[in-house]
């Protein structure tokens, strides 16, 4: 256990996101760029998740729940609420635009959300690949449950099983639920790993790890997880980058002047439109 990373915490009206990547201490884990932890929150009646149409490049984002349901839109007409369980990967590639809500419906009632939402920075020869969107179903990926453990292989390969979310690099990305003292190997196949624990108390190898951080893994070992109390957590990482990523805003890629035509791209309105939607979220000032 090499380092432990304390997420950003960012205050969205009452509802927190906790940004563990980028940091000063990692800038990427594998493919992964970005970590975000969404709650846990609960919202009041009438209220909920709101993200406007915003644009992407040169990445993956990758939606999944443990508790709530939110509503997916893309440029290319895609509709589709994600369920807990399940997993919304979408391929931004040259260019897509999507919007992320809380369903009206849900919005009737007090409602939960919990959640992570990474990005995967995509290899150099498929940044400008074709965007596309894709979900798989909670009941589609491959699961284990042993001696009080509950793995699920959201997407990449992990513990010999490998999840049918088509990736673009070698990915490790496990969600564990583990019962009150149960205790899990962590998986060593991959060459960069970390751990982020959603909820619980834990120790690794004996020793106690703070919930809601994210904990870098030493390569080549197999540390093992011990639930104290009742815990969600999620193994991430992969191969290295092939290259240094430049990130700004919600744009990534190896090549600074990509990042500058993306700019120009979204303020001339050549993302495209997200039918359903005429809200959008301007260009940042800096």
């Amino acid at each position: 256990m090499t380092l432990i990373i304390s997420p950003r915490v960012h205050d969205l009206g009452g509802f927190q996101v906790r940004r563990a990547v980028p940091s000063i201490q990692a800038r990427s884990v594998g493919p992964f760029v970005f970590v975000d932890h969404m709650g846990p929150a609960m919202f009041e009646a009438g209220r909920g998740v709101d993200v406007r149409p915003h644009p992407h490049i040169g990445l993956a984002t990758v939606t999944f729940l443990w508790s709530g349901r939110m509503t997916h839109r893309d440029t290319l007409g895609s509709v589709q609420d994600i369920e807990p369980g399940d997993v919304n990967w979408m391929t931004a590639g040259r260019g897509i635009a999507h919007s992320e809500r809380t369903p009206p419906a849900l919005r009737e009632h007090p409602h939960p959300l919990h959640g992570l939402q990474t990005w995967v920075a995509l290899p150099r020869s498929f940044e400008e690949t074709e965007p596309g969107f894709f979900h798989h179903a909670a009941a589609s990926l491959p699961q284990q449950r042993r001696d009080g453990a509950w793995l699920r292989i959201v997407a990449g390969r992990g513990y010999g099983e490998e999840s049918p979310v088509r990736v673009f690099a070698d990915t490790l990305y496990v969600a564990i639920d583990l019962d009150a003292d149960a205790q899990l190997d962590l998986d060593d196949g991959h060459a960069q790993r970390a751990l982020y624990v959603l909820e619980g108390e834990a120790q690794l190898d004996g020793a106690d790890i703070p919930a809601q951080h994210l904990i870098v893994l030493d390569p080549a070992t197999r540390p093992r997880l011990r639930a104290k109390t009742p815990l969600k957590a999620m193994l991430l990482g992969g191969e290295p980058l092939d290259a240094p990523r430049h990130m700004w805003w919600n744009f990534v890629s190896s090549s600074s002047e990509r990042i500058e035509q993306a700019k120009q791209d979204w303020l001339d309105g050549r993302f495209g439109a997200v039918p359903g939607e005429s809200e959008f979220i301007p260009l940042p000032e800096r």
